[in-house]
C-alpha cells in the first residue's frame, strides 16, 4: 500500500475509533483502493472500526455498494460472534463465581466496553485471570465438568465452549521477568479495591482497576512485538482506555508503574503512536513523551505484521518448519529482540527462557 493509501487507512480508522472529523482526498479513491482498504483492515481486525467511519464520509466517498454489502454483512458476523461470547461470558461467570472462583475478565470483551460502538470489536477469545487461588479451582471446575482443556505455553490453559475459545491464566499479567514477580503480585493487592465491573447480560463481571487494566493491555502488546508482531486492534484499545479512565487514574502512580516493571522506554514510544497515529488527545496521556522520539519503524513493523504476524506480506514466500507456526521464525524472533532489547531490556531476555521453561516445564502434570 503506498503511502497516499495508508494515510486515508488511518484517517478512517481515527474517524471510526472517535466518531468524528471528515476524510481528505486529493482524488477519489478506486474500486481496488477499497479492496485494498478492506484486505489491511480485516489483517489487523479493525474492520469494524472502518465501517463505523462510513457514517461520516460524504456519498462520493463512500466505497462501492457491492464492498458496503460485504463490509455490511462482515460486521453483522462480528456483532453476532460479539453476542455469543457475550452469553458464554455471563454463563462462566456466574457458574464460577457460584463455586466460590473468582475470575477477572482481561482485554477482549471487557476492553469493548471502552469503544463507541462495543459490538464492533473483534474479540478472539475469552480471557480469563482469577484471584488468589481461582486459576487451580477453575481447573479442578472444569475437570469435574468433564470440560476438555490443554495446558499451554505462558502459564495458562484453552478450551472451547459452545463455540468459543477460552483462555485460562495464571498470571495477570504478560510479563516475562521473573524479578517483576513480587512487585505484581503487591500491584494486584494495593489496587484490588479499585477493581471495576463491567455489565454483561446483566451480569456484573469484574475487571482490573484501570491503572492495572491499562499496564495488562500495553504489556500484551510489548509480549507480541516481541516475538511476531501486533495489529493495530490492541493499539486501539489502548487509545480508548486511556481516553476514558484518564480521569480515574493516579497520573504519578501509574508513571512510577511503568519505571518499576521496566517498560517506560517502550511506553513513550506507544504513547507517541497512540497521539500521532490515531489520534488519542495529548491530554489523555498521564505524562509526556520525548519530543524527538522516532516511532516510525515501529508503526511500520505493526502495519506489517498485522494480527500477531500471521499475515505479514514479507514472509508469506519465507521457509515454513514443522517447529514453528510462522513461517522464518528463528530470524523474525531475532530482529525483534534487537529492535526491542534497548526498550524493554529485561522483557526481551527473558522471553526466550521462560516461554521455553513454560512450555516444557511449567505446565501443570495433573
Amino acid at each position: 500500500m503506498d503511502n497516499q493509501l495508508k494515510d486515508i487507512f488511518f484517517q478512517l480508522l481515527r474517524i471510526g475509533l472517535w466518531g468524528e472529523g471528515t476524510l481528505s482526498l486529493d482524488q477519489p479513491m478506486t474500486t481496488d483502493d477499497w479492496n485494498r482498504i478492506y484486505r489491511y483492515a480485516t489483517n489487523h481486525t479493525i474492520e469494524g472500526l472502518i465501517y463505523d467511519s462510513f457514517s461520516f464520509l460524504e456519498e462520493h466517498q463512500l466505497p462501492p455498494q457491492s464492498l458496503r454489502l460485504k463490509w455490511a454483512v462482515r460486521v453483522d458476523q462480528i456483532e453476532r460472534h460479539n453476542a455469543k461470547m457475550n452469553n458464554v461470558i455471563a454463563e462462566q461467570f456466574t457458574a464460577f463465581s457460584s463455586h466460590g472462583i473468582r475470575p477477572i475478565l482481561q482485554k477482549g470483551q471487557g476492553v469493548a466496553s471502552y469503544y463507541r460502538i462495543p459490538n464492533h470489536r473483534i474479540s478472539g477469545d475469552i480471557d480469563f485471570c482469577f484471584e488468589d487461588d481461582g486459576y487451580a479451582k477453575a481447573r479442578s471446575f472444569l475437570k469435574e465438568n468433564q470440560l476438555k482443556f490443554q495446558d499451554t505455553a505462558g502459564f495458562s490453559l484453552d478450551y472451547n465452549f459452545k463455540g468459543i475459545h477460552i483462555e485460562h491464566h495464571k498470571k495477570t499479567f504478560d510479563f516475562r521477568s521473573p524479578l517483576k514477580r513480587s512487585y505484581l503480585k503487591k500491584l494486584l493487592e494495593v489496587y484490588k479495591e479499585k477493581q471495576q465491573t463491567v455489565s454483561i447480560n446483566d451480569i456484573s463481571v469484574r475487571l482490573l482497576a484501570p491503572e492495572l487494566q491499562l499496564l495488562q493491555v500495553n504489556i500484551h502488546i510489548l509480549k507480541h512485538l516481541i516475538t511476531y508482531g501486533i495489529g493495530l486492534r490492541q493499539f486501539c484499545d489502548s487509545a480508548r482506555l486511556y481516553y476514558l479512565v484518564s480521569a480515574q487514574i493516579n497520573n504519578e502512580a501509574l508513571q512510577k508503574i511503568y519505571e518499576k516493571t521496566g517498560v517506560m522506554k517502550w511506553t513513550h514510544l506507544l504513547h507517541k503512536i497512540l497521539v500521532e497515529n490515531l489520534g488519542l488527545p495529548t491530554s489523555k496521556l498521564p505524562f509526556p513523551y520525548p519530543e524527538n522520539l522516532e516511532t516510525d519503524w515501529m508503526l511500520d513493523e505493526v502495519w506489517y505484521s498485522g494480527n500477531f504476524g500471521f499475515k505479514d506480506e514479507r514472509f508469506e514466500n519465507s521457509k515454513k518448519s514443522t517447529r514453528f507456526a510462522r513461517p522464518d521464525s528463528p530470524k523474525r524472533l531475532w530482529q525483534n529482540f534487537k529492535r526491542y532489547v534497548k526498550y524493554a531490556p529485561q522483557e526481551a531476555i527473558a522471553f526466550p527462557l521462560i516461554h521455553t521453561y513454560s512450555k516444557f516445564l511449567g505446565r501443570d502434570s495433573d
